[in-house]
């Protein structure tokens, strides 16, 4: 068998961003960047954490650092608020007298940011290649091809496109252009409720998990209202009845992390911690989140875990720094916190935002060099922040 054949058979499409070396190459259609100009201190520097904090203490009030949930602990503790994706660029907004807005997370969030801060702020990214998979899997000349398909098939005025926060701000615009709203984990149910008021189809984008989920879980949807469109094949992979009878029609992306988590995980854990409750994120699959006892964002886990009675078992089916994070955190309160999967997975793209990184990007905002700014083009900005500002008036 030659190797087109074998990857036919598979349905494995090489594309140019499955081709890019993480960190060492550019695309200006991708969430992923390129690695950081000069040198960076070195990991094993035993000065990095009080070079940080002198770095942080010199620039005072001009700086305003953001953490990701799934961020690393040596990072988290620099952060002036912790948060998921949207809650932080909200919170960088509510900032206006900080110069420069530092994200500690990855590219997506700090176009998010960008969009929603002042002009005069600049947002800094420690590492240009700290990008995110599931945004990697929508490009905007792809979902513009879609829209084509859709159009084609006689429905695209019916169809609300619906975007998962976890987007390039490409793709957010597209959503603003297109009538649209961007949704979260938090608020994906109010976003489909609403987008079913202005359409009676739903294109979900890019992740096909928290879609079908929320359709499905939430809104009392059957497995058979949603269809799965490949952009990597003719047409989705669809016909055009398909499309006609879907209710949702859900893009073809997912989590590289919480895509990892299987029903046999759940078994496992049940086996393993009798006792304990399963509590998965909502980007997981769907026969994973069937079977988990609760479903719900980071800040929704976040605040179970909280109220949850001293004594309990919970296996956590999320990236794993916060897990280990809320483990550590509630030990004293007698609560058992573990890894839904024995299988270790962290995001390897959050976890590009090192101490070495973020000292650097410190040092230099300090010395007055402006570096890893993202920026979001006039025009795309303006079609995305619509987007936001439609999911903000959400009922």
């Amino acid at each position: 068998m030659t190797t087109a054949q074998a990857r036919q058979d598979l349905d494995v499409q090489p594309t140019p961003l499955a081709l890019l070396l993480l960190g060492r190459d550019a695309d200006a259609r991708s969430e992923r960047g390129v690695e950081c100009p000069g040198d960076l201190p070195s990991p094993s520097d035993p000065d990095l954490v009080e070079r940080a904090r002198a770095a942080k203490e010199k620039l005072g009030e001009k700086v305003f650092i953001l953490g990701h949930h799934y961020q690393r602990d040596e990072v988290i503790q620099f952060a002036d608020v912790t948060g998921d994706s949207f809650k932080l660029a909200k919170d960088a907004a509510a900032r206006p007298e900080a110069e420069y807005i530092v994200f500690c997370g990855v590219h997506f969030m700090a176009e998010s940011a960008d969009i929603l801060t002042a002009d005069d702020q600049k947002v800094v990214l420690p590492d240009l290649a700290a990008g995110c998979s599931m945004a990697d899997m929508a490009t905007a000349e792809q979902v513009a091809e879609c829209w084509d398909v859709l159009t084609e098939a006689g429905i695209a005025e019916r169809v609300v496109p619906v975007s998962y926060m976890n987007s390039s701000a490409d793709i957010k615009a597209f959503t603003g252009e297109h009538g649209g709203t961007i949704c979260t984990s938090s608020n994906a149910e109010r976003a489909l409720n609403w987008a079913f008021e202005q359409g009676d189809k739903v294109l979900f984008l890019p992740d096909q998990h928290l879609g079908r989920n929320t359709a499905v879980r939430d809104l009392g949807m059957s497995l058979e209202d949603c269809v799965l469109y490949n952009p990597h094949k003719p047409n989705g992979g669809l016909t055009a009845e398909e499309l006609r009878n879907a209710k949702m029609i859900l893009w073809r992306g997912h989590c590289s992390v919480h895509g990892r988590f299987s029903l046999d995980s759940v078994n496992e854990v049940r086996e393993r911690v009798p006792g304990v409750n399963v509590l998965v994120h909502p980007e997981c699959k769907h026969e994973v989140v069937s079977a988990a006892d609760h479903v719900g964002s980071t800040e929704y886990i976040i605040k179970m875990l909280e109220e949850a009675p001293a004594g309990s078992k919970w296996a956590i089916g999320t990236e794993l720094n916060l897990v280990r994070r809320l483990a550590n955190r509630f030990a004293a309160d007698d609560k058992e916190i573990v890894f839904l999967d024995r299988t270790v997975c962290f995001c390897s793209t959050m976890n590009r935002i090192d101490l070495p990184h973020l000292v650097w990007a410190l040092e230099s905002l300090a010395e007055g060099k402006d570096i890893n700014r993202i920026q979001v083009e006039k025009r795309t900005a303006e079609f995305a922040q619509l987007a936001l500002e439609r999911m903000l008036a959400l009922p």
